[in-house]
Formats: structure tokens, sequence, C-alpha cells
């Protein structure tokens, strides 16, 4: 570990100014999870740690209107038990219950599980089915941005330096939709994904109306499969239909062979996990279309 400078600001006005100031040499601390292990590997070297613990406008989730928001200071075991993430993207709760151990669950946080933008990070996928938008903050004001376009690279997201991500924002699904979130490691626990795919099937008269599938840890970013909703839409839900997409989504992956497993593998694996995704998420949108 590099020597450190601890900075503790009070609000996310100051916390934005400081960043800005200290630019490349300082980083935002929330929970550590990401961040403190990067540190040991030597993969981060800011010498500055700005931390967010005393910022308790960035906790909470609630419902505005038709809007779940989530602050990005939620504990990942805040939102694997909230009873209103799990009626409104049941594929984020799951994907939250997943996320390592009970007590990593404890630690992390919503916000460093998208800001350190790891391809592996569990959040991120049913985000992105689920239309999420993410609202950025700095000492400018704010801006909100949709979560498919917050990732731009390995490690990289849109963020400027002093800016903040501070909500998760979920719009109400329309009626008729399921999400369903599948993940693949090689053991219980710690393990990190070797992939995992998420889904949202929205159906009337008994076809699918609207679709959406994203995958994590087998690309650069976590990957929102392009045109799916095209190959889908108009369909009635079998088996035949589900085995295509999955196929499609095999196409738009792009892994890589490391110690978890090889590139050729984790396709195998996505084409799997896309058919459980679809299957599960049709379930729930023929129930939620019963009970709405």
């Amino acid at each position: 570990m590099i020597d450190l400078r601890y900075h503790q600001p009070t609000s996310v006005r100051d916390a934005s100014i400081l960043g800005r100031r200290l630019g490349a040499s300082g980083v935002f601390l929330a929970g550590g999870t990401e961040l403190l292990p990067d540190y040991r590997r030597g993969r981060e070297t800011a010498p500055e740690l700005i931390s967010l613990r005393g910022l308790q406008e960035l906790r909470g989730i609630s419902a505005d209107g038709d809007v779940l928001r989530i602050g990005s200071l939620v504990t990942v075991a805040d939102l694997a038990r909230s009873t209103a993430v799990e009626q409104r993207l049941p594929a984020l709760a799951e994907a939250a219950r997943a996320l390592g151990s009970p007590t990593i669950r404890s630690r992390a946080t919503v916000g460093g599980n998208f800001c350190r933008a790891v391809s592996c990070a569990d959040l991120p996928p049913a985000a992105l089915v689920g239309n999420a938008t993410l609202r950025i903050a700095s000492s400018d004001g704010v801006r909100d941005v949709p979560a498919c376009d917050f990732f731009v690279g390995a490690r990289q997201t849109i963020l400027l330096p002093g800016e903040l991500l501070v909500e998760v924002r979920i719009p109400r699904l329309p009626r008729a939709s399921g999400t369903s979130f599948e993940r693949f490691g090689l053991r219980k626990g710690l393990a990190l994904a070797v992939a995992s795919v998420a889904a949202r099937v929205q159906l009337e008269n008994g076809r699918i109306v609207d679709a959406a599938v994203a995958l994590g840890a087998v690309a650069a970013t976590p990957l929102l499969v392009p045109d799916l909703a095209s190959l889908l839409r108009g369909r009635a839900p079998t088996a035949a239909l589900f085995a295509l997409a999955a196929a499609a989504c095999v196409l738009a992956a792009g892994p890589i062979s490391d110690v978890r497993g090889s590139a050729e593998f984790r396709r195998d694996i996505v084409e799997v996990l896309a058919r459980r995704a679809f299957e599960r998420a049709t379930s729930r949108a023929l129930t939620r279309g019963v009970e709405s």
C-alpha cells in the first residue's frame, strides 16, 4: 500500500470541489470492497482518498411516483433485502443477493459497483435491462445519464473529475413485464462472475412486445445486446425462440480467457444463462399480467 491522505467532506458539493481540484491524484471512497483490493494489486495509485461516508443524502431507497430512487451509498445488503427493489426490478434484487459474501454485501455500495467499472460487476446488467438512469452530481449541478451510456471502456466511465454518481433511478416497468438475473461463478461466496445475464420481457396478448438482455463478465463493459427486441417483438415466447435469442447473446459477447474460464467456456455459459433468464423473465411477466 502507498501512503494515503484521507479527506472527509461533509457535502456532495464539497466532495465534488475537492475531487475536481485533486484530479487524477484523488479517488472517491465508499465501501472500499473494490477500491482497496485495487490498491493492493497496484491497479490504483491515487494518493488522496476522498471518503463519502458522511454524505447521508446519498443513502436510502425511496419511491418518487413511478421512479424508484436508490442512493449511491446504499449497501448491496440493503438493496438485496429491499421489498421495493424486489417488486420494481426483481433482477436487481437477485444480482445484489448474488454479489460476494454477506460481509462484502454489508460494505459494498451501489455506487462503487458501478463506478469502479469492473466488467464482472453484478448490478449493472440488471440496471441496464431495467432502463435505469444514473444521476451524476458536481459543483456545477446534476445531469441524468442512461445506464447504458455510463460505461465507455474497461474500468472507464463517463464521469469527469469532480463528478459523483449520487443516485440510480429505476422507472416502473410496464404491465406484464418480468425480469431475471442469472449468474455463474466457480463457487459461492467471494467468487467473481464467470458470466452473467439479465433479461426483461414484456408480453401483450401472449406475444412479446418488448425485451432486453444485458451481459456481464464477457466484454470490456457490461453489455446491452443490440437489436434483441426486434428479434423477439411480435412473437410468442417459446423454447425455440429463446434458443435463437440466446444464440444472439453469444454472438454479441466478446469474452476473454483467464483463470476463471476460457472464452469458449464463457460463450457456452452465456447461452445457457440467457435461455434461463428469458424463461424466468417470461414466467414473471405472465404473473404480473394476471395480477395487474
